[in-house]
């Protein structure tokens, strides 16, 4: 029997990464989900390859910044598939830049998508929860919201406040008593999702993802998982491990080898490219489950520095202990 049969999930940000990952293996767990981003067609092919499976869907074109449009996607989810047991906030925009060069109206935006949307999830999520006494809300944050590189203030800020709103909302919980009802945090490192191509850019550079770049599939495995059995937060790739674990014993000296290395790897200087909002507004295409991010070698050079903070804490607590 599948294990989540009877379950209903709500998942944003579905048409395409991370979200789509979560929203197939969600339904093959045998949950009905509620597809919900800005891409009507994107989220019809998601829909139709659930469907095409034996599972049940709806998809609902929704911008999570509008708090209106996510009740709506909340009473549309109960009313077709029944009541909602797991809600996934993914939706996210990334705009990449240096601060005083992103637009006010771009950095706005990527807060209200990022943060609010994952506010704006929270509130219709838990109000449904009360009343069912249940639930699993899952914010999908970032290592980003916990060690911020260069050039992704916006986002980082928007990631960091995640991790911030979910710790107040678990412990909000928790003095109420509520113990069925669980708020989820996870931090994944980098993805092979489409999250660069559509990035809004003010770097002047291409933009590429910083190895090890790691499967969409293996975030979708841990929310799901969650979903079963709930955990505060859950950082997914060893390379979140690592740079999170330096930045606890090493903040100073982490933060500048991540300056360092997210400028060398993030931005392609030998290729130039032209500013660009990207899907900051509205969504971009094509729609994929990756981005093509995965490269079968070198991906050990670009990937050293990820390491040294890790070496360089090391030896900074072996120095303390002697």
């Amino acid at each position: 029997m599948a294990r989540l049969a009877g379950t209903v999930a709500v998942v944003t940000g579905a048409s395409s990464g991370i979200g789509r990952a979560t929203a197939l293996r969600f339904a093959r767990e045998g949950a009905g989900v509620a597809l919900a981003a800005r891409s009507k067609e994107a989220l019809a092919h998601v829909r139709e390859a659930i469907e095409r499976d034996g599972g049940r869907a709806i998809a609902l074109e929704c911008d999570v910044a509008d708090e209106d449009a996510v009740e709506a996607l909340a009473e549309r989810a109960e009313a077709d598939l029944g009541p909602l047991g797991v809600w996934v906030n993914n939706a996210a925009v990334l705009a990449m830049g240096k601060f005083e060069e992103t637009p006010p109206e771009v950095f706005r935006r990527v807060v209200a998508t990022n943060l609010m949307g994952t506010v704006n999830g929270a509130r219709s999520a838990l109000r449904r929860f009360r009343a069912h006494g249940r639930g699993v809300l899952v914010n999908v944050s970032s290592i980003d919201g916990r060690i911020a590189p260069p050039y992704t203030t916006a986002y980082s800020a928007s990631k960091h406040a995640v991790l911030g709103f979910s710790a107040a909302l678990r412990q909000e919980l928790l003095l109420e008593g509520a113990r069925r009802i669980h708020v989820c945090t996870v931090l994944p490192a980098a993805m092979d999702t489409p999250l660069f191509q559509h990035a809004a850019n003010f770097t002047r550079f291409g933009l590429r993802a910083v190895p090890p770049v790691y499967s969409p599939e293996r975030v979708a495995r841990v929310i799901v998982r969650l979903a079963r059995r709930p955990r505060r937060e859950v950082l997914v790739g060893s390379s979140a491990h690592t740079l999170s674990a330096a930045w606890t014993v090493a903040p100073a000296l982490t933060e500048r080898l991540v300056a360092r290395g997210a400028d060398r790897e993030h931005l392609e200087k030998d290729h130039g490219a032209a500013e660009t909002p990207g899907n900051a507004f509205g969504p971009m295409g094509p729609e994929s489950e990756t981005g093509g991010w995965r490269p079968p070698r070198r991906w050990l050079r670009r990937a050293a520095w990820i390491g040294i903070p890790a070496v360089a804490a090391a030896l900074l607590l072996s120095r303390r202990d002697e």
